[in-house]
């Protein structure tokens, strides 16, 4: 069975993964570009060289796939702000603590003697908040749709038992408005795009459908293993070269055309659909999500908004750059917002794997264990860089 083959080369002679990549060589004859946008795939795709086994043609694109990558600067600031009053435990998932605000990290925070824990599931914050009573507990909550549901139940177990002291500092946000502004940006190139199968397990694939008639472009959802990717590759391939532009499933095991009921509606009751800031995009409309009127009592933005003017003010994205947390003379190096934005790989930055490293980053992506940087860095860089 493919999914449970571990080596490189056994992947790539794997008959399931060879004869999808033997036909994409055999019926593509024009150039697309895809996109896939979870960092998650990407990691897949570069782990197991997928990219490496198409044709020249064939160009796969990073999309803005990593929220934590994606969380702006001037949020991340806030948590810093907030997690250093006294009396203040601030909850938060590992990889946020180690990505650059404007001027540090949260990791940097901590050692400066702030309380600030990692844990796995917003519901360990709900716990630490019952067990300190006296105390007050943020969660940071960042995500796609994928964990608002669970962030959704946590924040709705808090108000059933009366756990005064919990809030969250909410960061989530939505793919489909980010994918519309790459689709109507001028220097779009993305013909094609390779859907993340864990949102579309919440969300379903039917708001796919408006995004791929408006655009007359292929949207097929996948899996994360490397036979999920390379199937799904060649569904958009095909729908490409027959002109076709419509919403294909391959994650048929997990994804349902209507997604998750019980976590949307569970969504919809806490939360709202907001405005948000993209770290290297600048703010998209209703692409983020905030906790609703009924819920607004466990808002951090409200119960701290005393402290809003010691947040640093945020500073727009840079051509390209990341507008945050970079060292002297490098402003015009790091490029994280064009490969947030896919318009570049991390491969042409002309800091990457030299002033950028993931113990040492100068953006996000390098941060992240989902993020572009990370993956190109951890894999491609080991086996001598091949882009086509």
């Amino acid at each position: 069975m493919v999914m449970a083959v571990k080596h490189l080369d056994e992947y790539r002679n794997s008959n399931a993964v060879k004869r999808f990549a033997d036909a994409i060589g055999h019926f593509v004859r024009h150039p697309w570009n895809l996109m896939e946008i979870c960092g998650g795939q990407t990691h897949t795709i570069l782990k197991y060289g997928l990219d490496e086994l198409l044709p020249r043609n064939v160009t796969l694109i990073h999309g803005p796939g990593c929220p934590v990558c994606v969380t702006d600067s001037e949020l991340i600031d806030r948590a810093q702000v907030i997690a250093e009053q006294p009396g203040v435990i601030l909850c938060s998932f590992g990889d946020m603590l180690r990505v650059p605000g404007t001027r540090r990290d949260l990791l940097s925070v901590r050692a400066a003697g702030a309380d600030i824990r990692t844990v796995y599931s917003p519901l360990d914050a709900v716990a630490i908040a019952g067990s300190n009573p006296n105390k007050q507990i943020v969660f940071f909550a960042v995500g796609f749709e994928t964990t608002a549901p669970a962030v959704a139940i946590a924040v709705k177990q808090a108000r059933d038992r009366n756990v005064e002291n919990f809030s969250i500092l909410s960061a989530h946000v939505l793919v489909p408005p980010a994918l519309e502004l790459i689709l109507l940006s001028p220097h779009n190139r993305v013909n094609g795009v390779i859907a993340a199968g864990h949102v579309c397990t919440v969300m379903g694939w039917r708001e796919y459908e408006p995004i791929a008639a408006r655009y007359h472009i292929p949207i097929v959802v996948t899996g994360f293993e490397p036979l999920d990717l390379m199937q799904g590759i060649h569904m958009c391939l095909q729908q490409l070269e027959q002109g076709r532009a419509e919403v294909e499933n391959q994650y048929a095991r997990s994804v349902r055309p209507e997604g998750n009921i019980p976590a949307q509606a569970l969504m919809r009751e806490v939360f709202k659909v907001v405005p948000r800031k993209w770290r290297g995009i600048g703010e998209i409309p209703a692409s983020g999500l905030g906790l609703s009127d009924a819920y607004r009592a466990f808002d951090a933005e409200l119960r701290f908004a005393h402290l809003k003017q010691l947040t640093p003010p945020s500073s727009p994205p840079q051509a390209g750059g990341e507008s945050a947390q970079l060292e002297a003379g490098t402003e015009n190096i790091c490029i994280a917002g064009l490969v947030l934005q896919g318009a570049r790989k991390p491969s042409d930055c002309p800091a990457f794997g030299s002033q950028c490293i993931p113990e040492h980053p100068l953006g996000a992506p390098m941060v992240s264990s989902e993020g572009a940087c990370a993956a190109y860095f951890r894999y491609r860089r080991e086996r001598g860089d091949r882009e086509k």
